[in-house]
């Protein structure tokens, strides 16, 4: 009884370390792409080569999680809930690291506008999406410590606020392009950068929507409006 209730303590803490780790990771991308966009901005040729580099770590960090996992359910053979909760895990490490390739995307595409020594770029609302995107970022990962489905249902919906930002920037560039071509290089590099904010935030939502899955063992991707109802 004693040997059995040390293996249970232990598979608890292995778990505890692993969700820690998720969150230590998410802490890294959201920290990645705040930056990015500060670099945007300022042309700070070292802050983007830093970003550009760091994005090893969040690869190495999905890897060693998704290790762990695998590890876990090898030697422990989880019961339901808490397959649940390791399969949801290994997705949400991917998500997350394709939303540093996202941040070192939007440092890539900076490089490349302050080195061409751009026109002023176009005046579009990308640091508003931007918070948008960290926003649901920040509130994904507090919904997946808590196991809060109420917060991960209001990331999935406001996931359309994101999508709304994107095609007003999209529409806005298109007509500086139009009426001024010497944009063109530029706003087609804008163009990129949004993007890659906007699959920021659907990474942010499948996030979300693994916590549902984790919680309530329902699937509500593709189901249309989320309901949190018991």
């Amino acid at each position: 009884m004693a040997v059995s209730e040390h293996a249970s303590k232990q598979y608890d803490l292995d778990l505890d370390s692993i969700r820690s780790r998720v969150l230590q990771m998410g802490g890294l991308v959201e920290s990645q792409i705040r930056r990015a966009i500060e670099a945007l901005h300022s042309g700070d040729r070292a802050l983007i080569e830093e970003i550009i580099a760091n994005d090893h770590k969040v690869n190495a960090m999905e890897v060693a999680i998704d290790n762990d996992c695998s590890q876990v359910i090898v030697r422990r053979q989880p019961a339901a809930n808490d397959l649940r909760m390791i399969l949801a895990i290994t997705k949400t490490v991917t998500d997350l690291e394709r939303m540093g390739d996202e941040a070192q995307k939007i440092a890539r595409m900076a490089k490349s506008i302050h080195e061409r020594g751009a026109l002023q770029p176009p005046p579009v609302g990308l640091g508003h999406a931007a918070e948008l995107a960290i926003s649901m970022l920040r509130r994904t990962l507090d919904a997946f410590a808590r196991l809060d489905c109420t917060t991960a249902a209001e990331v999935i919906r406001d996931d359309a606020g994101i999508d709304a930002e994107f095609r007003s920037i999209l529409r806005q560039l298109i007509t500086y392009m139009m009426e001024d071509p010497r944009t063109i290089s530029t706003a087609l590099e804008i163009v990129w950068i949004a993007k890659a904010i906007e699959r920021i935030g659907d990474h942010a939502k499948n996030m979300a929507e693994y916590v549902i899955y984790i919680v309530k063992g329902t699937d509500v991707r593709h189901t249309g409006p989320v309901s949190v109802a018991p």
